[in-house]
């Protein structure tokens, strides 16, 4: 099985990568952690990212693309959940004929949605230890008494108005890449509200519902 995950900042899509990797035994590729590994590690492609990120400026697509389509060749392009990537129509264009090109097509585009005031309340609660790195939910997990409270803070873009900003931003660049695959009936909109159980229950059960199509 070969899918794409969609989902804006704070709808738990690395949750559900993490379930599909447990339960359907399908290798995460994620191009964010790719991208920070290949920079801690010190690679060619890792230095040429850091370059761009160093100078405040967006990792070109081309670089980007080539951590993709590398790690795609080394799941031996089958039987992997592609998280972060596409992003945009260009990439989605790029995957779409990298991959058929090598005979093996996406089955399917996972799209998680849920409503942007349930992502603000879901994000604005996030925390972390400014001496250890630690996260923390105020809902989900909260910091132990034994912390010091003042080493426990909000990232500036876990504040409400700048989750909104990033909600715009992604919706801007999305809305055209989910419009791109449901023209090739390959966009599965599921609700992402609820526990992450119960959301990955009804990602299984469009994807089985999917498979079973003549």
């Amino acid at each position: 099985m070969r899918i794409a995950l969609f989902g804006a900042p704070g709808a738990g899509k690395g949750s559900q990568a993490a379930l599909l990797t447990k339960n359907e035994s399908l290798r995460h590729i994620s191009t964010g952690i790719i991208l920070r590994n290949a920079i801690r590690n010190g690679s060619e492609v890792g230095e040429q990212a850091r370059k761009y990120m160093d100078a405040g400026s967006l990792v070109p697509g081309a670089i980007v693309r080539k951590m993709a389509e590398k790690a795609i060749r080394k799941a031996t392009f089958n039987q992997y959940v592609l998280d972060g990537y596409p992003r945009t129509i260009e990439q989605a264009q790029w995957l779409t004929e990298f991959l058929e090109e090598n005979a093996a097509p996406l089955d399917a585009v996972v799209s998680l949605k849920i409503p942007d005031d349930v992502i603000v309340n879901r994000i604005s609660k996030r925390r972390v230890n400014i001496k250890t790195g630690e996260n923390f939910h105020l809902d989900f997990k909260p910091p132990s008494p034994d912390i010091d409270p003042n080493d426990i803070i909000q990232r500036d873009d876990d504040r409400p108005e700048a989750i909104l900003k990033r909600l715009l931003v992604y919706n801007d660049l999305t809305q055209p890449v989910e419009d791109y695959f449901r023209q090739r009936d390959l966009l599965l909109e599921i609700n992402g509200v609820g526990s992450f159980e119960d959301v990955h229950e009804r990602v299984i059960l469009s994807l089985k519902e999917l498979q079973s199509v003549p």
